[in-house]
C-alpha cells in the first residue's frame, strides 16, 4: 500500500510537472503569436499611413515623387493583408481583423485610387476640402479599429502572461508539496519497515543465536507482518519441539538413573550386606587361636563394608534414594552434609511436586555446588529453596567470583541445558572478588 501510494504521488507530481511544461510551452507559443499579431497589425497600419501620406502629398503638390510610398503600399497591401489576417489569435480578433482589412481595401479602392486618378486628370474637385475631410474620416476610423485590435491583443497577451506565471507558481507549489509528501512517505515507510520488518528480523536473528547457544526457552513474539509472523511461528514450533525432545531425553535418562540406583540398592548392595553379615557370623565362630583365619575374616569384613559404602555413594550419585522417598529438601540436605565445604540449606519448600522437576532441580543444585567447590575457592555455600508459583533455587558462595558467563564452561552449559529443558530462567551474578550467585526459576505447573 505504501509503495502504491508513493508511486501515485510520484505519478501525480510528474503529471503536474508535464502539465506545467506543456502549459508553459503553450503560453510561450500564445505570447509569441500575440507579439506576431501586434507586429503584423503595425505593418498593416503602416500600409494605411503610407497610402494616406502619399496621396495627400500628391494631391497638395501634384508631384509624382510623393506617390512612391503610396504605390509601394498599394502593391504590398494584398500580401500584408493575408499575413495580417493569418496572425490573428482568437475568433474575436479575427472578426476585427476582417473588418480592418475590409476597411483598408475600401479606403484604397473606393477613395484613394479614385482620388489619385482624379488629380492625375487635373480634376479641380479632387483637391477640395470635402475630399480632405472624407480622407481624414476614413483614416481616423481605420486607426481607431487598429487601436482597438492592438489593445485587445495586448490585454490578451497580458492575461496569457499572468496565467502562465500563475500556472508556473502552482506547478512549483504542487511539485514541492509532492516532493515533501514523498519524502515524508519515504520516512514513514522507513520507520514502519524498521518496526514491522527490520526489528522483528533482528529479533529473530538474536533468538536464533540464543537457540544455537542452547537456550531452548527463547521465543519470537508474534508479528502483524504475515511473512515475519510465519517465520516466528515456525521458529517457535521448532524451539518447542527441540525443548520437548530434550525434556523427554532428560526424563528418560533420569528414569534410567532412578532404576539403576534402585537396582544397586535393592540388589548388589543387599547382597553385599548379607555377605558382610555372614562373614561376621563366621568370624565369631572361629576360635581366637586361629589368628590367620581371623585376620583373613576381619580383612574380608572390612573390604565388604568398604564396598557397601562405595556402592551406596555411587547409587546416591546416580540418583539419591532420599529424593525418591522424602523429596527435594531432604536430598539437598543430604548433599550438603557430604560436601567438603560448609553448606547451609534455607528452605520454604513445603510440598511435593513432579518427580521430573524435583530430580532436575536436585541435579541443578548438585552442579552449582560442584562448580562452587571446584572453581570458586569458597569457604561457605548457601542454598535457598522457595516454592510458590515457581520453584526458585539460589546457590550463593563467598568465593572469588568473576565467572565469565559470555563463554560458559561445561558446568554452566549443563545448568543452562537443564533449566531450558523445563522452561526455566537462569541468571548468574559473579562480580570479581564478591562471590557468585546462581538463580534458577522453574515453573512447577498445577
Amino acid at each position: 500500500m505504501a509503495s502504491s501510494l508513493f508511486a501515485l504521488l510520484i505519478g501525480v507530481a510528474f503529471t503536474v510537472l508535464l502539465w506545467a511544461i506543456a502549459d508553459a510551452n503553450s503560453s510561450v507559443s500564445a505570447r509569441r503569436a500575440s507579439r506576431t499579431a501586434l507586429v503584423k497589425s503595425g505593418s498593416m497600419e503602416q500600409i494605411v499611413l503610407d497610402l494616406e501620406t502619399g496621396q495627400r502629398g500628391f494631391v497638395i503638390t501634384g508631384r509624382k515623387d510623393f506617390l512612391e510610398p503610396w504605390t509601394a503600399a498599394r502593391k504590398a497591401f494584398p500580401a500584408e493583408a493575408r499575413r495580417f489576417t493569418a496572425s490573428v489569435t482568437s475568433p474575436e480578433q479575427r472578426r476585427i481583423a476582417a473588418e480592418i482589412t475590409k476597411g483598408v481595401r475600401s479606403y484604397l479602392n473606393d477613395y484613394s485610387v479614385p482620388l489619385v486618378d482624379a488629380v492625375r486628370r487635373g480634376d479641380r474637385a479632387a483637391s477640395g476640402a470635402a475630399v480632405a475631410v472624407e480622407g481624414k474620416r476614413r483614416v481616423d476610423g481605420l486607426r481607431a479599429q487598429f487601436d482597438r485590435y492592438m489593445e485587445a491583443e495586448r490585454v490578451q497577451l497580458a492575461e496569457r502572461t499572468d496565467a502562465a506565471g500563475a500556472n508556473s507558481r502552482q506547478a512549483v507549489i504542487t511539485a514541492a508539496v509532492g516532493l515533501a509528501a514523498s519524502i515524508g512517505l519515504v520516512a514513514v515507510v522507513t520507520v514502519l519497515q524498521h518496526r514491522a520488518v527490520v526489528r522483528p528480523v533482528r529479533g529473530a536473528a538474536a533468538a536464533a543465536q540464543r537457540l544455537a547457544g542452547g537456550d531452548l526457552g527463547v521465543r519470537i513474539p508474534p508479528s502483524k507482518v504475515a511473512e515475519v509472523g510465519a517465520l516466528g511461528e515456525s521458529f517457535n514450533s521448532m524451539a518447542v519441539s527441540l525443548q520437548d525432545s530434550r525434556r523427554r531425553i532428560m526424563e528418560s535418562v533420569e528414569a534410567v538413573h532412578r532404576r539403576t540406583a534402585r537396582d544397586l540398592h535393592d540388589g548388589a548392595q543387599q547382597r553385599l550386606v548379607s555377605l558382610m553379615i555372614g562373614l561376621r557370623l563366621a568370624r565369631e565362630m572361629v576360635p581366637g587361636t586361629e589368628t590367620t583365619v581371623t585376620e583373613l575374616l576381619d580383612q574380608s569384613i572390612t573390604n565388604a563394608q568398604t564396598a557397601i559404602d562405595e556402592l551406596r555413594e555411587l547409587a546416591s550419585g546416580i540418583y539419591p534414594l532420599a529424593l525418591t522417598v522424602r523429596g527435594l529438601v531432604t536430598a539437598v540436605e543430604d548433599l550438603a552434609s557430604r560436601c567438603p565445604v560448609p553448606v547451609v540449606v534455607h528452605s520454604t519448600y513445603d510440598r511435593r511436586i513432579s518427580s521430573a522437576v524435583e530430580s532436575n532441580a536436585y541435579f541443578i543444585v548438585a552442579e552449582a555446588v560442584t562448580n562452587a567447590v571446584k572453581h570458586a575457592e569458597a569457604s561457605r555455600i548457601d542454598i535457598y529453596l522457595d516454592l510458590t508459583e515457581v520453584l526458585r533455587i539460589r546457590v550463593v558462595d563467598d568465593g572469588v567470583g568473576g565467572v565469565d558467563t559470555a563463554t560458559p564452561g561445561s558446568g554452566l552449559t549443563g545448568l543452562t541445558d537443564r533449566v531450558a529443558a523445563f522452561d526455566g530462567k537462569l541468571s548468574i551474578e559473579s562480580p570479581p572478588g564478591a562471590g557468585t550467585s546462581v538463580l534458577v526459576q522453574i515453573p512447577v505447573g498445577d
